[in-house]
């Protein structure tokens, strides 16, 4: 049964040992089938609702394929109340759930019912858009069911598991399977750091923050996405692995609001079979680096451009997502095993995890009026704005954080970075703040957006 002491709770939002697993042998096994586990593990997964405010532009060329995409700027913004539905799962007894980003974030007013009709209103403790996973706390929440949280990396290609969750919002809903792979980068939702357990387990949407669980009722990870054509499930469905959820839940238990990731301060690419034996390899695998950042925790424990990652603590990365997961699942802190290859012989060596640094300062700074470009929020390009934007390491000088609505409508973008202003080469924010307040009658604007230069020319 889910365990429900207080003397449990330490146990369940960390990462617990694998229990031996088995598929049914006997026909009474088979009849009997997931009651049990259902009875054990669903009064843990909840129905989430949650709304939220959102400021929505109303074009009135709106649908039109050509002039929407030069007057969906130029309306004034109304608020809209957004819904949304999805599941969660309790980690705790006093109320600790986890569900997906895309469920919950950025809502001011959500709503827990529990699978006895129970209800709770809940405040969100921590959420990453990146992960798209968000730890909720409910509010006088005391004594509920709860599920343990598994190592994932324990779990093997072929176990049966669970899915629970709240499809379509018929109400809870139970699907079984198999798991079907591990380690998928991307391929759920687009975004190239993720990392996700593959299932063919029914999974819909509704089921979104939901509990996969294995044949003893531990949570191994939690649904976030599937690929289909018509909407509906086709038997690839996607779960966020439990580890990088305990690491969640411990920072949340540690006040933070956003997700600290460790910083790497390189790049890299996956080693096919053409770059193998020219690496000294017998094999395609692991990551060669490509550059490393001046303060790279990497460069510090000496590594060098042309080195070849192999493993993290044991576990393989055959792709930047999967060394992006390794990191975030070490924790903040700790020393991690690095299995290297330089010149056709290996090494091991010791990295820490650490946080991007703020230095120099962002000095982030949001022009006055005056300016020529008002309400405009740029900060100084340093480590931790470089991973916040995905930047190349070589990155320098100021960046658009929020181009305010001004600076929307003349065409600025979040992540843009500001080279030269009239001219006048930008450096700092206060460069960036003088050059705009200097502005006359005409202004030129030299941006750096991804790998392209653009040149912004406007009359005031």
């Amino acid at each position: 049964m889910i365990r429900a002491a207080l003397i449990a709770l330490a146990v369940g939002l960390s990462t617990t040992a694998v229990a031996e697993t088995k598929i049914p042998q006997t026909q009474s096994d088979i009849a009997f089938g997931f009651a049990p586990l259902v009875k054990q593990a669903a009064p843990a997964v909840v129905n989430i609702f949650a709304k939220r405010v959102v400021q929505a532009r109303q074009s009135p060329f709106s649908g039109d394929p050509f002039f929407d995409q030069f007057f969906r700027n130029f309306s004034s913004p109304q608020p809209r109340v957004e819904n949304s539905l999805g599941s969660g799962v309790i980690l705790s007894e006093d109320g600790i759930v986890v569900s997906n980003y895309h469920v919950v974030g950025m809502s001011t007013d959500i709503r827990v019912q529990l699978n006895d009709r129970s209800e709770y209103t809940a405040e969100v403790l921590l959420a990453d858009e990146e992960s798209d996973l968000a730890i909720l706390k409910l509010n006088d929440a005391e004594g509920l069911p709860f599920l343990r949280l598994r190592d994932s990396d324990n779990v093997d290609v072929g176990e049966l598991v669970m899915a629970i969750g709240n499809p379509f919002g018929v109400g809870q809903t139970v699907t079984s399977g198999i798991v079907s792979g591990l380690a998928r980068s991307g391929v759920a939702t687009g975004n190239a750091r993720g990392y996700f357990i593959q299932t063919d387990a029914a999974i819909n949407p509704g089921n979104s923050g939901g509990a996969l669980v294995d044949v003893n009722g531990d949570l191994i990870g939690i649904n976030t996405s599937i690929l289909t054509r018509s909407g509906g499930s086709n038997g690839i469905g996607f779960a966020i692995p439990a580890r990088l959820v305990a690491q969640f839940v411990d920072q949340a238990r540690g006040g933070f609001e956003s997700f600290q990731r460790p910083w790497a301060g390189m790049f890299g690419q996956p080693v096919d079979a053409d770059m193998a034996e020219g690496l000294g390899l017998d094999r395609a695998g692991g990551i060669v680096i490509t550059d490393l950042h001046a303060v790279s925790p990497f460069l510090q424990a000496e590594f060098e451009p042309g080195d070849v990652i192999l493993e993290l603590d044991g576990q393989p990365v055959n792709t930047p997502a999967e060394m992006i997961f390794r990191m975030s699942v070490a924790g903040l802190g700790s020393e991690v095993d690095v299995l290297m290859v330089r010149e056709g012989a290996e090494q091991t060596r010791k990295v820490k995890m650490a946080i991007a640094p703020e230095t120099p300062p962002r000095d982030q700074l949001t022009t006055g009026r005056r300016a020529a470009i008002p309400d405009l929020v740029i900060s100084n390009i340093n480590p931790a704005v470089l991973s916040s934007f995905g930047l190349p390491l070589s990155a320098e000088g100021v960046i658009v954080e929020n181009p305010g609505e001004i600076g929307a409508r003349l065409g600025l973008r979040p992540g843009d970075v500001l080279r030269v202003i009239d001219g006048k080469d930008i450096l700092t924010t206060s460069d960036a703040d003088k050059a705009l307040r200097a502005v006359r009658n005409r202004l030129t604007l030299e941006v750096q957006r991804g790998t392209q230069r653009l040149v912004m020319r406007f009359r005031l």
